[in-house]
């Protein structure tokens, strides 16, 4: 039980001081971007927070449990993604706006935002779903069994809500520079131990799970690829991301971010995939069901209590801020790009304030009652990943690189990405499989590119007034 005394007297710490600074958030800025006074250090935690999320915790390590660290291919789509918004993370700054669907409007239509909107809530009230879930395991584990996993799923959904809605992006952006800290220091001080627990070197090599081949482990290429570009793609779109460089200080400050970004993502996911790899050739014989919680069963069986709790805060550190993170994004897109901009123009601060309180419970609801349709973490990650990336990320990409975008074939490339990405998982849901073997990702971003460049040529270039806020020469 010292695992979990120590995950209460966290929470406790935590929502502590989320409401203190609960206090700060009097405007929608302050609450959907911090007041636009982050600096580089400070966002570099919370982007790194938000990064590391249950996605590597228990379906990059399920991976890992299976393929070994072939199952880095999946990984590194999001450390290209991150290395190539390098190049715009001051761009995205100096626009000044909330939200992706913000920029999309301006680039594009009312219509893209609308859409954009759409598919972001579809994708990250997916995400927060199996935060909910993993988080629900993390305390069943922990309490050997006495909170129940639907029980434990309700407690952590419960306090990731109330978290994130006491102070937005500013209780969020702080705290995840803590959270980043404990993550950091759980997972890098677990692996010497676990490596001395199962016996050292020469075991971990006898008894890791065997595999056909040296790069793609048990994987085929078709199927290594359909985790390598869902990846990419949410990287170069995330919102999370861009409304983080929105609340960044100045564009110097978004730029210098994403350095310390990609280093601390490339070290933290080597070494998650180390806990999985070393733990699988001791917790052997998993099922598939089973094989997600691997990096849990470390940290509650494979090093010292002492170490385990640290490693166990740093799980529940990574579940909690990529949570709070996927649900303000939402909320803020439903606000800010529905409310505000559809229904309600003239609405005041402390109604955005109070209103997006109110969505985030909804959002909350959401997720817990998605649950169920992904039973498998693995599963509902890609698909999330994909109606994100590919609904979103080539129309969004086209808006800093290919002024001959027009906002007609932007919007229904956004279109076409989500639906066709949405329809495929339906299928696969019903027939237990891929339709054609293929993963959602190939057809889904197939037509929204295609449609994206065909009709763009097919039509009349777009106004000079459509691209040029995006091309004004170099970052400043």
């Amino acid at each position: 039980m010292t695992h979990l005394y120590t995950i209460v007297a966290y929470l406790i710490v935590l929502f502590t001081v989320g409401v203190m600074l609960s206090f700060r958030a009097r405007t929608q800025e302050d609450f959907m971007v911090a007041g636009r006074r982050l600096t580089a250090p400070i966002l570099v935690g919370t982007l790194l927070a938000t990064w590391i999320g249950s996605g590597d915790i228990f379906s990059v390590a399920d991976l890992s449990y299976h393929h070994g660290y072939s199952s880095l291919i999946g990984s590194a789509g999001g450390w290209i993604g991150i290395i190539i918004v390098f190049f715009i993370a001051g761009r995205v700054r100096e626009f000044g706006q909330y939200t992706v669907p913000d920029i999309l409007e301006v680039r594009y239509n009312q219509w893209a935002r609308l859409l954009a909107t759409v598919t972001t809530i579809i994708a990250y009230v997916t995400i927060v779903s199996y935060q909910f879930r993993g988080g629900g395991w993390v305390l069943n584990i922990i309490s050997d069994g006495r909170v129940g996993v639907e029980t434990a799923m309700i407690l952590v959904a419960a306090f990731v809500v109330f978290y994130t809605l006491t102070a937005g992006m500013i209780s969020v952006a702080y705290l995840d520079v803590i959270n980043g800290l404990i993550i950091i220091g759980g997972v890098f001080l677990a692996i010497p131990f676990l490596i001395s627990h199962v016996g050292g070197m020469e075991q971990i090599v006898a008894n890791v799970t065997p595999r056909k081949h040296a790069f793609l482990g048990n994987m085929s290429l078709v199927r290594a690829m359909g985790y390598f570009v869902p990846t990419l793609l949410l990287a170069l779109g995330n919102g999370n991301m861009y409304q983080r460089f929105f609340s960044a200080k100045s564009p110097r400050e978004a730029r210098k971010a994403v350095v310390g970004w990609v280093i601390g993502v490339i070290l933290l996911g080597i070494a998650l995939q180390t806990l999985a790899v070393v733990g699988s050739s001791y917790f052997k014989g998993l099922s598939t069901a089973e094989s997600g919680k691997i990096i849990l069963l470390v940290a509650h069986k494979g090093v010292p209590v002492a170490i385990g709790c640290i490693l166990i805060a740093s799980i529940v550190a990574i579940i909690i801020s990529t949570a709070n993170s996927f649900l303000l994004v939402p909320a803020t897109n439903i606000m800010r790009d529905i409310y505000q901009r559809f229904i309600n123009p003239g609405v005041s601060d402390r109604k955005m304030v109070l209103y997006s309180r109110i969505v985030v419970i909804i959002l909350g609801f959401c997720s817990y009652s998605l649950i169920s349709f992904f039973p498998r973490i693995l599963d509902a990650a890609y698909a999330a990943y994909t109606v994100y990336g590919a609904g979103i990320t080539p129309a969004l990409l086209a808006t800093f690189f290919w002024k001959r975008a027009t906002p007609m074939a932007g919007t229904i490339s956004i279109f076409a990405g989500m639906i066709v990405t949405i329809v495929w998982e339906v299928i696969r849901k019903v027939q237990g499989h891929f339709l054609l073997g293929l993963p959602a990702v190939y057809p889904a971003l197939f037509c929204s590119i295609l449609l994206l460049v065909v009709l763009s040529l097919l039509s009349s270039p777009p106004d000079e007034k459509k691209w040029r806020p995006f091309f004004k020469g170099k970052e400043g």
